[in-house]
Order: C-alpha cells, then sequence, then structure tokens
C-alpha cells in the first residue's frame, strides 16, 4: 500500500511511502478496539468520588428513641442512613478504574484503527517539517492549505517538536502527539491523522 507524500502547502512531493499492510490493511478487530477505547478513558477517571457514611456524618450519638414500645422500627442512631440528613449507604469512595491489557492486545486494537482510517481515505502523508518559531498562524495556514479546515486532525510526529506543538496548542480539533504516543481513542477520535514520513517509519517500528 502507498500514499502520496504532500508538503505543508499541500502540494504532491512526487514520492511516494509505502505503508505497511500488516499495520494499515489488516482485519479490524472491534473488540479490541473497544477494550483499548474502554481503557484509555476509564484510565482519565480521577476517581476522587466520595460521599459522607454514617460513621462520618456530624450528629449526636444518644439512641434517639427505646427501643420497644413505639409502634414503629427501632433505630438507634440520628445518623442511620434511613433519616434524613443521615449518612449514605454504599455511596461512592475513592477507586483507581484502571486495568490491565496485554500489550498484543493494544498493539492489535492501534493496528485496527489504522486500518478503519485508511479505508476511510484518512490518513495524509507530509513530509518531516519544522517551524521557525511557534506561531499558530503558521499551523492554522497549513491546515487550510491541506483542505482540513474544521475538521478533526491528529498530526504524529517522529520525535517531540516544541515549534510545532505550540503552533497547534492554541487550535481547537487538532492535537499533535508523537509516534510513541499513540492510543487508538486518539486515532479513532480524529477526522484526519496526518502522519509525517518519520513518524511512520516510527510507528512500523512500534507495532511491527
Amino acid at each position: 500500500m502507498e500514499a502520496v507524500v504532500l508538503d505543508i502547502t499541500g502540494k504532491d512531493t512526487g514520492r511516494k511511502v509505502s505503508l505497511n499492510d500488516a499495520i494499515y490493511a489488516i482485519e479490524p478487530n472491534d473488540h479490541a478496539v473497544y477494550l483499548d477505547v474502554k481503557q484509555y478513558l476509564a484510565n482519565q477517571r480521577q476517581g476522587t468520588h466520595k460521599s459522607k457514611e454514617r460513621a462520618e456524618i456530624t450528629g449526636s450519638t444518644r439512641k434517639i428513641k427505646k427501643q420497644k414500645g413505639t409502634g414503629t422500627a427501632r433505630a438507634g442512631s440520628i445518623k442511620s442512613p434511613v433519616f434524613r440528613g443521615g449518612g449514605r449507604a454504599f455511596g461512592p469512595r475513592p477507586r483507581s478504574y484502571s486495568f490491565k491489557l496485554n500489550k498484543k492486545l493494544k498493539t492489535l486494537a492501534r493496528k485496527s484503527a489504522f486500518t478503519i482510517k485508511a479505508k476511510e481515505e484518512a490518513i495524509v502523508v507530509l513530509e518531516n517539517f519544522n517551524f521557525e518559531a511557534p506561531k499558530t498562524s503558521a499551523y492554522s495556514k497549513m491546515i487550510g492549505d491541506l483542505g482540513l479546515n474544521g475538521k478533526k486532525t491528529l498530526l504524529v510526529v517522529a520525535d517531540t517538536n516544541k515549534n510545532v506543538y505550540l503552533s497547534s496548542r492554541n487550535l481547537q480539533r487538532t492535537q499533535v502527539v508523537t509516534a510513541s504516543e499513540l492510543s487508538t481513542y486518539k486515532i479513532l477520535n480524529s477526522g484526519t491523522v496526518l502522519l509525517t514520513e518519520g513518524a511512520v517509519e516510527k510507528i512500523e517500528n512500534i507495532l511491527s
């Protein structure tokens, strides 16, 4: 599978890059994708939710009425969950939502995500580039020249590029990540995936 290499103005450079069929043309595994996205979103949760239980409520500990002879249910504390203002029964406690996934499954999920994007013709390969200084207008012009204004884009670069990252940071619907930071969620959550030539090579090394 081959892809045309474009420059940042959207023009054909006359070069082509080979996209490995073992990454961009496999049979997508929907369940692997589901599990990897589920794990990614679970890891974003803080898990700091907490409600007060009966032992943590401020209030008297005296027995509020005698045990027998009232004609109503026995009650030992005003802090009981059955009373208004009492503690909450089985309320949320701080916890971690993260769970483990095997590396092979996560690799399969990312390959499946790339395959889905390739079938949608939503992968664009760019030549390696850099900006002289962080400038939002330069990144915005590049997106416009590529005909992607108003669309969600994910730019994948081979290594950390501070100028490119800072140039994109103020723009909505755009994200810049390195090849090693790629996740199934980020790939599928973008409308178009932009890969630099260096990133194509790096991704192949990581996922092969």
